[in-house]
């Protein structure tokens, strides 16, 4: 048994074929990509604004506090501006980077949950259970998945909990196809037919075998997720299905869309910390896929 379970370690944790002696650590792979160490300096200007910011911004995003109709810079007291209710557009704009993050993260995690637990069973059983779990991703596949997420508000009373819920509910099929093709390559692979060998059960195979080899692809997509996540709460937000108590750059966008014309400002600051903020993650994400792909850390 102990030299089973030695020849299983050593086939774990084998270095690839053509690998150097000397790997560079994740952390430098992830710095020294351009794309990822600019993403990550966005998001934690993002992160800054909706955590520190609101220290310097600590008003209502509700309150009206001005004069409606302030353009950026007319009134050093509001400086990027009032809506057209004399709300502050820059403590709306710190409220909502902390809801549009929390948004997005939370439905990330739900959505990767079910798509690591769908994808896991059906890549590592196969057969009719593969096939079963196939025709249920394609079933929501199927569904334009915003359209399923605006009928799954609409069912709920908005909130920030239905919007995370509708959107991890659309979110999680793309994830549950990547676990899936992974699962059906690594079950067939040396260290698990050793832990077979070893009597390891199927739940250990899949936890503490199969899996930890599957989660790197699957935290790139996570990243693009969540990117998609904020920009699916703002379209819900801006088509007023959401939270009615909460401020969020979506509902900013709805606030601001009827004086489009005459204050393009309304919506468009927190158009552009939208785009900022999946610019962020889409930065993230590539340098992310370039440090864990084996076949780019070699340029």
């Amino acid at each position: 048994m102990t030299a089973a379970a030695s020849l299983l370690r050593r086939l774990r944790w084998a270095p690839r074929a053509g690998a150097t002696a000397q790997q560079p650590s994740f952390a430098r792979r992830v710095l020294h990509s351009r794309a990822s160490v600019l993403g990550l300096v966005l998001l934690l200007l993002v992160v800054a604004a909706g955590t520190l910011g609101r220290l310097w911004f600590p008003g209502d995003p509700w309150e009206m506090s001005g004069p409606p109709m302030l353009w950026p810079g007319e009134d050093r007291a509001f400086p990027l501006g009032t809506d057209f209710m004399g709300r502050d557009l820059v403590t709306g704009l710190v409220a909502g980077a902390g809801v549009s993050l929390l948004i997005g993260l939370v439905s990330t995690l739900l959505s990767a949950t079910l798509g690591v637990a769908i994808g896991a069973l059906a890549g590592y059983f196969r057969g009719g259970v593969d096939a079963v779990l196939l025709r249920l991703i394609e079933l929501f596949q199927t569904v334009p998945s915003f359209v399923l997420a605006v009928v799954l508000v609409s069912l709920f009373k908005p909130s920030v909990a239905t919007a995370v819920f509708a959107i991890g509910i659309v979110s999680w099929p793309p994830t549950a196809r990547l676990v899936r093709s992974e699962f059906l390559q690594l079950r067939e692979r040396e260290f698990v037919l050793a832990g077979r060998t070893l009597g390891m059960g199927h739940a250990r195979l899949i936890l503490t075998q199969i899996l930890p080899n599957a989660l790197p692809p699957v935290v790139v997509v996570s990243t693009l997720s969540v990117a998609h996540a904020i920009q699916t709460e703002a379209a819900l937000a801006f088509l007023g299905l959401g939270d009615p108590n909460v401020m969020s750059w979506g509902t900013l966008i709805g606030i601001g869309r009827e004086q489009v014309v005459d204050a393009w400002y309304i919506c468009g600051l927190p158009g552009l910390a939208i785009i900022v903020t999946v610019l962020g993650f889409s930065l993230l994400g590539e340098g992310l896929n370039d440090a864990l792909n084996p076949h780019l850390r070699k340029r």
